[in-house]
């Protein structure tokens, strides 16, 4: 590792446990026990830290010998970073601090279909804003945006976005990036939650956990080892897309009997629990292959019916568990519910600040 990015590193795990100290703040040799860097080293990081105004002393704390320590925090409007939902009939954009708090939020209808654009107007308008108040106050390190997918995260390429193929190859991250004059960060929707979910604990302190986002369509985002799981390809998390029924109804993928498919038209006709029995028949194959800690639900779908979706759900696995032999992994609601996807788009330019960019 080259020494720049020693520094970087270090500077990360330091600026990570000052986040998740909150308010209350950390000493110097807390931080240096748990990071096992040198007192000294930590001692030059909080003074660049302080210099540059992201850490401020939080006070003192009583010693067991000697004069007591200084508390360091983290200086939530030191910086802030833009997330933005591009859904596919609503974009929803927020502010976020450093701490991936939301201090703003926007939200208005949207046709993913009506042209790029006209959504990259809508995007550098509703994002522009929000990045020209905070630039007031703070820095902005840039806008994330998250959206459905198949998309290559790593360029900012959409590929054949499911349902709205005319966005093929598009590259918006850089279309984005020059008329922000920002950096910016793209990559599918469900990702963004997942990592959200995984940066903020929202997870608990589980290393393994399935998101299924059910919106307007459905997808899913992975977290295997603290990690979010995108693949080789970046086409990890097509959750929706997986074949239930051979002879099923079309779906905009261009398969027939797909998840999303069935669950949009039980949804449709009303059948919420139906909705959630097919949706727990995916979770169930997808729990099998993975053998993940706990499936989160979220998105509004979800959220207008959580209690019916949970039931669903965790009644397929309890039965599936049974026949196995085996304990049923948990279900339960993400605790963003549907507005997590905006959040975890601002935390794509927010992790890796803190050595969390992989979630």
């Amino acid at each position: 590792m080259q020494l720049g990015a020693l520094r970087s590193h270090n500077t990360a795990l330091v600026l990570d446990l000052l986040r998740t100290a909150g308010p209350e703040g950390i000493s110097r040799l807390e931080l240096a026990e748990r990071t096992g860097l040198t007192p000294q080293a930590v001692s030059k990081i909080t003074a660049r830290l302080r210099e540059d105004g992201l850490a401020a002393e939080a006070g003192r704390r009583a010693s067991t010998g000697g004069k007591p320590r200084t508390v360091l925090r983290l200086v939530p409007e030191a910086g802030h970073a833009v997330g933005v939902h591009l859904d596919r009939d609503e974009l929803t954009a927020v502010l976020c601090d450093l701490t991936g708090a939301v201090v703003a939020r926007r939200r208005t209808p949207l046709d993913l279909g009506a042209g790029a654009e006209t959504v990259v107007e809508r995007v550098v308008r509703e994002a522009g804003e929000l990045a020209a108040g905070a630039g007031r106050s703070g820095a902005v390190l840039g806008v994330g945006v998250a959206l459905p997918g198949p998309l290559d995260h790593r360029s900012g390429v959409l590929h054949r976005v499911t349902g709205f193929p005319e966005w093929n190859g598009f590259p918006l991250r850089d279309v984005l990036a020059r008329r922000l004059l920002l950096p910016v960060v793209v990559d599918k929707d469900t990702n963004a939650a997942a990592l959200g979910l995984a940066v903020g604990g929202a997870a608990g302190a589980l290393a393994s956990f399935a998101y299924l986002h059910f919106g307007a369509g459905l997808g899913g985002g992975l977290v295997i080892g603290g990690a979010v799981h995108r693949g080789t390809r970046t086409g990890a998390g097509e959750f929706g897309h997986q074949v239930v029924q051979l002879d099923g109804p079309p779906c905009g993928c261009g398969n027939r009997g797909c998840v999303e498919a069935l669950c949009l038209a039980a949804v449709a006709r009303g059948e919420m629990a139906e909705a959630a029995r097919v949706l727990g028949t995916a979770a169930g194959n997808l729990v099998a292959l993975l053998d993940v800690d706990v499936v989160l639900l979220g998105g509004r779908t979800v959220a207008a019916a959580p209690d019916t979706f949970v039931r669903g759900v965790a009644a397929v696995l309890d039965e599936r568990a049974r026949r196995a032999g085996g304990d049923a992994v948990p279900v339960r609601v993400a605790s963003s519910g549907g507005r997590g996807v905006a959040e975890g788009a601002a935390q794509l330019l927010l992790a890796p600040l803190f050595g969390r960019a992989q979630g």
